[in-house]
């Protein structure tokens, strides 16, 4: 029915096909006549502007008014998200460890810390910070080292002395898409002292602006 409204028969197209923007394929119309530019991610799409399918996007209605379009978005993954051989379902959120919450999205999973990433400085009265597990604790906490017991270390790290590794859990990415960073506290280092580490992490690509027609 929708078909036979909005589409002519025989099919009426111009000449020359349409400039897309780069990124934007050229596809079939809905009616499968004319050939139009994809519609990308957050685009408005409807019946006759289709959405970028080798890209894994349709035209998503859920939040549009009776009558209007809808946005193009990524296909809902109905099987949702398997994590260490338990599949859990969109939206479902879990913990793997007491330390970390999860949630299932879009067939992947973002994750946040529970313990606090913070990182104490030295202070007149705590010169020698460090964060050490505490028994039937889950998160570690910071305690203040005596300053012969931090010369000491330093003097075994300086001779090669096997230093005992520790380290908090990664923090989630600060990005949703493209490149971002995860944080932790770690005194996996030359001198065995615990320090704030950072490093580049990236989830997903992220879609591509439009780029802007040639004068």
């Amino acid at each position: 029915q929708v078909c036979a409204q909005l589409c002519r028969r025989p099919c009426y197209c111009p000449w020359v096909p349409p400039r897309c923007p780069r990124g934007s394929p050229l596809v079939l119309d809905g009616c499968g006549c004319c050939k139009i530019c994809a519609r990308r991610l957050g685009e408005p799409c409807d019946f006759l502007h289709v959405c970028d399918q080798s890209q894994g996007l349709v035209c998503d209605y859920s939040s549009a008014s009776a009558g209007t379009g809808g946005t193009c978005n990524f296909e809902e993954d109905e099987e949702g998200c398997e994590v260490n051989g338990r599949v859990y379902r969109d939206g479902e959120v879990f913990q793997p460890s007491c330390k970390i919450q999860c949630r299932c999205l879009d067939g992947g999973f973002n994750c946040i810390p529970l313990c606090q990433e913070d990182v104490r400085l030295p202070t007149p009265d705590c010169p020698y910070p460090r964060r050490v597990e505490i028994p039937g604790k889950c998160c570690p906490e910071w305690i203040c080292e005596a300053q012969d017991q931090h010369l000491l270390r330093d003097a075994r790290a300086g001779l090669r002395f096997p230093c005992q590794e520790w380290g908090t859990e990664w923090s989630a990415c600060s990005a949703t898409c493209g490149l971002g960073w995860a944080s932790r506290v770690s005194n996996q280092n030359r001198y065995c002292r615990l320090e704030a580490q950072r490093r580049l992490c990236a989830l997903r690509p992220c879609p591509a602006l439009p780029a802007p027609f040639p004068a």
